[in-house]
C-alpha cells in the first residue's frame, strides 16, 4: 500500500535526476495525498516529460466516475489480467516524483489498535523512484483528466515489519525500460518491479499530524524516533503488524 508520499527536494534534481526539459517550478510538499495532483515523469516519442495528474486513475472504459472506487495503487501481480490496467501497462507506463513515502504500522485490534506512522526514504538521498501507470479518462461532456496510481509490490524484509505491501521502487538502471512503453514488452516491464533492496531504506517514526491529509509542512518529516533495526524475520509471526491490504480500495486489485 502506498497512500501517502513526500516530495522535498529542489525541482531541479527531479530534472537533472530525470531528465526532462520542461523546467517545472513546484513547493516541497510533505504530505501529498490522493485525489491531489501529482508530478510524474512520462516517456513520449522517445524523450521523457514532466507531466500533472490527478493521484487516482480512472480506467479509459469507464464511462461515468460518479461511485467508483478510488484507485490510488495498482498490484503488480495482477496488473496485466485486469482489465482496469491492461491498456496503461502496456502503453502508459510512468514514475512518480518522490522523495520518500509514508505507511502506518498497525498493532491490536478494535478500540486497542495504534497506528505508528514511519517515513520511508532512500538511504542515499536521492530521489525515490515509484513505479507507476496513467491514463486519459475522458467524459462524455467532451472533459478530459490525466489520472494515474503507483504501482504497489510484496514488502520487502524491512518493509514487512511495517506492512505488508510497498511501493515499487525502480532503481536508476530500470527507470528506462520501465518508461519506454514501445521497447518493453509489459510483462518484462512487470518483472522490473519487484521489492527493494533492504539496505536501500530509512525507516523513521515521524509525527501523527501525519495522519491528517489537510496538515503540511516540512515538520511533517522530521524523525521522532528510528525504527529498530528489524526485519520481519526478527518479529514472532503472532506479534508481525496488521496488514490492511491495500486499504479496502475494492476487489479491482
Amino acid at each position: 500500500m502506498c497512500g501517502r508520499f513526500l516530495i522535498q527536494q529542489d525541482p531541479n534534481v527531479f530534472r537533472s535526476f530525470y531528465g526532462y526539459p520542461e523546467q517545472p517550478n513546484f513547493p516541497a510538499r510533505y504530505n501529498v495525498a490522493p485525489t491531489q495532483p501529482v508530478p510524474i515523469v512520462l516517456a513520449e516519442r522517445g524523450e521523457r516529460h514532466f507531466r500533472l495528474m490527478r493521484w487516482g486513475f480512472l480506467p479509459g472504459w469507464l464511462k461515468d466516475p460518479k461511485g467508483f472506487p478510488l484507485i490510488i495503487n495498482a498490484r503488480v501481480e495482477t496488473v496485466l489480467e485486469k482489465a482496469t490496467f491492461r491498456g496503461a501497462i502496456r502503453h502508459r507506463r510512468c514514475v512518480f516524483l518522490a522523495d520518500g513515502f509514508y505507511e502506518w504500522r498497525r498493532e491490536g485490534t478494535g478500540k486497542a489498535m495504534t497506528r505508528t506512522p514511519y517515513m520511508i526514504r532512500r538511504a542515499d538521498g536521492a530521489p525515490m523512484a515509484l513505479a507507476g501507470v496513467w491514463e486519459n479518462w475522458l467524459g462524455a461532456d467532451g472533459s478530459e483528466i490525466d489520472t494515474a496510481a503507483i504501482v504497489t509490490t510484496g514488502a520487502n524484509g524491512t518493509m514487512a515489519a511495517i506492512h505488508d505491501r510497498m511501493p515499487a521502487i525502480l532503481s536508476p538502471e530500470a527507470i528506462e525500460p520501465w518508461l519506454d512503453h514501445l521497447g518493453t514488452e509489459p510483462r518484462d516491464a512487470v518483472s522490473l518491479c519487484r521489492p527493494c533492496p533492504d539496505q536501500w531504506l530509512t525507516l523513521d517514526v515521524v509525527s501523527a499530524r501525519v495522519n491528517d491529509a489537510r496538515n503540511e509542512g516540512a515538520d511533517l518529516a522530521v524523525p521522532v524516533g528510528r525504527a529498530r533495526p528489524e526485519t520481519v524475520f526478527d518479529i514472532p509471526p503472532d506479534e508481525r503488524p496488521l496488514s490492511s491490504d491495500e486499504d479496502a480500495q475494492g476487489t479491482l486489485f
